[in-house]
């Protein structure tokens, strides 16, 4: 593939309905998920897992990008082909999650994003590794009182200072704000909190002279609360998820890479297609799943390798079905196939 800047790179990973594949848990987040189907989580075994998930056959013409951990950037298949390398032979991009996780804010529930302080030295060397892109995360957590103005600033000034570094080493940021789906409150909520903190991230991008048509946005979906006793339908979701997008996002980014926070898979592509499926945006729509994507292929693994085709073909399909999502054609009949 010949892509010849980060723009380019921007709008590659979101051409033709492809998406982004998330494999970038940290390693107590990966004990996590290996804990649900008894594997233990050894640096071999992360290997296994994401060397079977990158080499299946699903992931050529409908992943455009893989986030890494800094671990699996660095890491080599059992063969000694380098994992960035099996990325980039299947069409896709390999990045790197780059934030150092979350500080409290005083004694507040709430939390900043860190990670600034080394990053130019960091990206110097992801870059040098092959990284195309890079991914920062913000926690935005909806209760009594949250969030707050604070929070949401120092969140996204952070994200915008990130960004700027990374278009400064050649790469291209995915800015993630997330607001999280746990909790009682109502999608009103969830509107409210998705639209200060787009508002407050975009003006920090402008402030930094970030070059939006080199970034990719994942936000979160506007949801119910996930313990809320009225739960919004799949159209409710998509409409007002396109208002809060079209309130706030620049036309000309070029792409906006939904995170699924927590969704079951089905809901994640069911989501993203009847948003696609009402139309009238100026950007891509797609998706950078973990767990939407992770999940069926983990519990058809469970830690063996006999099966690992059943694995890939789990990941394949879900790969396939949000693809056919991000150009608005899927329907849950394709889900029996």
């Amino acid at each position: 593939m010949s892509i010849n800047n980060i723009e380019e790179v921007a709008s590659y990973i979101v051409s033709e309905g492809k998406g982004i594949l998330a494999a970038d848990e940290s390693n107590p987040t990966c004990g996590k998920r290996f804990d649900s189907i008894g594997v233990e989580s050894t640096e071999d075994n992360r290997r296994d897992y994401r060397e079977m998930l990158f080499r299946s056959a699903g992931m050529e013409g409908n992943i455009g990008g893989v986030i890494l951990f800094d671990e699996t950037i660095r890491q080599k298949a059992k063969d000694g082909t380098l994992l960035v390398d099996i990325i980039n032979n299947q069409g896709a991009l390999p990045g790197i999650k780059v934030d150092k996780g979350l500080h409290p804010i005083g004694d507040s529930e709430e939390t900043v994003t860190v990670g600034l302080d080394g990053l130019d030295e960091r990206l110097k060397e992801y870059a040098a590794m092959g990284a195309k892109f890079t991914k920062w995360r913000a926690v935005i957590k909806i209760g009594d009182g949250m969030p707050t103005d604070q929070c949401i600033d120092s969140n996204m000034k952070a994200l915008a200072d990130y960004a700027k570094l990374v278009q400064d080493n050649g790469m291209v940021p995915i800015v993630e704000p997330e607001v999280l789906m746990d909790g009682s409150h109502s999608i009103e909520d969830c509107y409210d909190a998705t639209d200060r903190s787009l508002k407050s991230l975009f003006a920090h991008l402008e402030a930094n002279s970030v070059n939006i048509r080199a970034t990719l946005l994942k936000p979160n979906m506007v949801l119910s609360g996930s313990t809320s006793t009225t739960q919004a339908n799949i159209q409710e979701v998509a409409q007002r998820t396109l208002d809060c997008l079209k309130a706030n996002v620049p036309s000309e980014l070029p792409g906006i890479t939904f995170l699924s926070g927590g969704q079951s898979d089905i809901d994640a592509t069911a989501h993203l297609d009847a948003m696609n499926k009402i139309g009238g945006f100026p950007w891509k729509l797609s998706f950078s799943y973990g767990r939407a994507l992770q999940a069926p292929a983990l519990k058809a693994w469970g830690g063996k390798p006999e099966n690992a085709f059943i694995s890939q073909d789990a990941l394949s399909h879900r790969a396939k079905m949000n693809k056919f999502a991000s150009l608005g054609e899927w329907d849950d009949g394709m889900e029996e196939d």
